[in-house]
C-alpha cells in the first residue's frame, strides 16, 4: 500500500492506519464481485455481494445481521449494534452495494472487476460508488472502538445497505415500509456522496430528485423498403429525434409546460457562495468532464447547473438497423432512454405526467408514442445546514482532513438517490458523509478511488460517532 498520511496523529487516525492494509484487502475482495443490479445475469452476484458485506459486519462484532431477500427488492443488508447507553444517538447508515454496469470494457485501462492499487489509487467498479464509501464504516467503526476502548459503538448503530440503488431504487419504499419498525432513528447518515476536491473537504447539503423512463415510437408495423416507401410514410427514428430535440429550447431550458413550477432558485447568498468555490472550469472540462466546452441552461454557472438546476437528459437512443453495411429500410420502431433531475419542490409524479402530456401533444399523426416510466422516481432533498448533526459532520471531516470545521464547505450535488424517502419514512434529519470526487469517474470506465481519501473517510466515520455521542439525543434535538 502506498500511503502518505502522517502517523503524528490522534487515536482514531492511528487505528485507521493500523487496520488499513487488511481493510483494503477486504474492499478489493468486495469489488471483485460484479454486483450489477441492472443486469439480470448478475442477480446471483448481487446476492453474493450482500452476503459478503453481511459476513464482514458479523466479523466486526455486529450482533444482529440479516440479508433481506424476502421482497421484490434485490438482496439488501440490515444490521444493528446497540450501544448499551440509554442516551445514545440512534443512527441509521444508508448506502448501496450494487454497482453500475461496466460496459465498454475495452475502454477500461484496468479490468473493472479485477481491482488493483496503483500509485495509491484503487481501480475497479465500485471502488468509489458505493462500496468504497460503505466499506469506510467497517474500518471507521474499528477505529472508533479502538480509540475509545469501547466494546460497543457510542451510537446505537443500524446499517441499511440496499442492492438496487444503481437501478433507481425501484422498491425502496417496500423495503423501508417492511422494516420500518427496525429503522427507528434520530439521524440518517448517507454515505453515497462526495467532497468538492481532494484538498477541499465538503459536506453535501442537497441531492437532486430523479425520474427515468423509456420512450417508444412505433411507425409502420413492419420494416419497409426505403426505396419503395421512404418519404411517403412517417419514419419513427426521425419522429423520435424531433420529439427529443423539442425537450429543450434554444437556451437549453426545458420546454415542457409547467416543468419549472416547483423549482426553487438558489438565493443570492447561495449563488455568491457557489461562485466563491475554488472551481477551475477549464480544468474540470478537460479533466473529469472529458469534454471541450461547458454547456447548459443559459444564465447559470456550471456548478449551479450541476447542483441547483433541473435537467432533461437523453441517455441512449436506438432503432432500425445498426449492423455492418447498409440495410435500406424505414424501421418500425425507435427508442430512447430519458432521465430528469429534479430540484426544489418538483414532484416526480407531476413531472412524469407533464412530460407524458407534452410528448403526446407534439407527436404527429402516423406514429404511436408511449413513455414507460421506471418506478415512481425519487424526490429532491435538502439538508438543514444549521442542524447540530450537520455541524458534527463538518467537524468530523475537518478532523480527518486537518482543517477547521468552518473550512469544510457545504455544497450541493447533482446526483440522486432515495434520501427523501429515507428521511420521510424514518422521520429523522439526514446528513451526508462520503469522499467521492469528480475525478473518480463513477458510472464511467476506469472508476477509481484514492486510498488516502478512503482512509480519511474511515477516520471521519470514527470521529462522527464520538461527536454524536458527545451531543447525545438531547443535544441532537436542539
Amino acid at each position: 500500500m502506498t500511503e502518505t498520511i502522517s502517523t503524528e496523529v490522534g487515536a482514531e487516525r492511528s487505528a485507521v492506519l493500523r487496520g488499513a492494509d487488511g481493510w483494503l484487502d477486504t474492499l478489493q475482495d468486495w469489488v471483485r464481485i460484479p454486483s450489477v443490479s441492472a443486469d439480470p445475469e448478475h442477480r446471483t452476484d448481487v446476492a453474493a455481494s450482500a452476503h459478503f458485506f453481511a459476513d464482514q459486519l458479523r466479523a466486526r462484532g455486529f450482533p444482529e445481521v440479516e440479508v433481506l431477500e424476502d421482497g421484490p427488492y434485490l438482496p439488501a443488508v440490515l444490521a444493528h449494534w446497540p450501544s448499551g447507553d440509554p442516551d445514545a444517538v440512534r443512527v441509521v447508515v444508508y448506502g448501496h452495494h450494487d454497482v453500475q454496469p461496466a460496459d465498454g470494457e475495452h475502454r477500461w485501462t484496468h479490468p473493472p472487476f479485477e481491482p488493483q492499487i496503483i500509485d495509491g489509487v484503487l481501480h475497479g467498479r465500485g471502488a468509489s460508488d458505493d462500496k468504497g464509501n460503505i466499506a469506510m464504516h467497517l474500518l471507521g467503526l474499528d477505529a472508533h472502538l479502538a480509540a475509545t476502548g469501547r466494546t460497543a459503538p457510542a451510537v446505537d448503530l443500524t446499517m441499511l445497505v440496499e442492492g438496487e440503488e444503481e437501478s433507481g431504487s425501484p422498491h425502496i419504499m417496500e423495503l423501508l415500509e417492511r422494516y420500518r419498525g427496525r429503522l427507528a432513528a434520530d439521524l440518517v447518515v448517507v454515505s453515497d456522496t462526495g467532497i468538492f476536491g481532494p484538498r477541499t473537504p465538503s459536506v453535501c447539503i442537497g441531492m437532486r430528485g430523479l425520474v427515468a423512463g423509456e420512450i417508444h415510437v412505433h411507425g409502420p408495423d413492419i420494416d419497409l423498403h426505403s426505396g419503395s416507401f421512404g418519404g411517403s410514410v412517417p419514419n419513427p427514428i426521425a419522429e423520435l429525434s424531433r420529439i427529443l430535440a423539442a425537450l429543450h429550447d434554444d437556451n437549453r431550458r426545458i420546454a415542457v409546460p409547467g416543468f419549472y413550477d416547483g423549482v426553487i432558485d438558489p438565493t443570492e447568498t447561495e449563488r455568491a457562495a457557489t461562485a466563491a468555490l475554488p472551481f477551475d472550469e477549464q480544468e474540470w472540462i478537460t479533466g473529469p468532464a472529458a469534454s471541450r466546452v461547458a454547456a447548459g441552461e443559459a444564465g447559470w454557472s456550471t456548478l449551479e447547473r450541476v447542483g441547483a438546476r433541473p435537467t432533461a437528459e437523453i441517455n441512449g437512443i436506438w432503432g432500425g438497423y445498426t449492423g455492418p453495411g447498409n440495410k435500406t429500410i424505414v424501421p418500425t420502431d425507435a427508442y430512447a432512454k430519458l432521465t430528469f433531475r429534479l430540484v426544489g419542490r418538483q414532484d416526480p409524479a407531476t413531472i412524469m405526467r407533464q412530460v407524458t402530456d407534452y410528448v403526446q401533444s407534439i407527436a404527429r399523426p402516423g406514429v404511436t408514442v408511449e413513455i414507460r416510466w421506471e418506478g415512481g422516481g425519487v424526490a429532491p432533498l435538502y439538508v438543514d445546514t444549521t442542524h447540530p448533526a450537520t455541524t458534527a459532520t463538518r467537524k468530523a471531516l475537518g478532523l480527518a482532513f486537518d482543517v477547521p470545521a468552518d473550512d469544510v464547505l457545504m455544497t450541493r450535488e447533482g446526483g440522486s438517490g432515495p434520501e427523501a424517502e429515507l428521511a420521510d419514512v424514518i422521520g429523522a434529519p439526514l446528513v451526508f458523509l462520503g469522499v467521492m470526487t469528480d475525478a473518480d469517474q463513477i458510472h464511467a470506465p476506469n472508476e477509481s478511488a484514492p486510498v488516502s481519501l478512503l482512509l480519511k473517510g474511515c477516520e471521519a466515520v470514527a470521529h462522527l460517532w464520538r461527536e454524536l455521542a458527545d451531543l447525545g439525543r438531547a443535544g441532537l434535538r436542539q
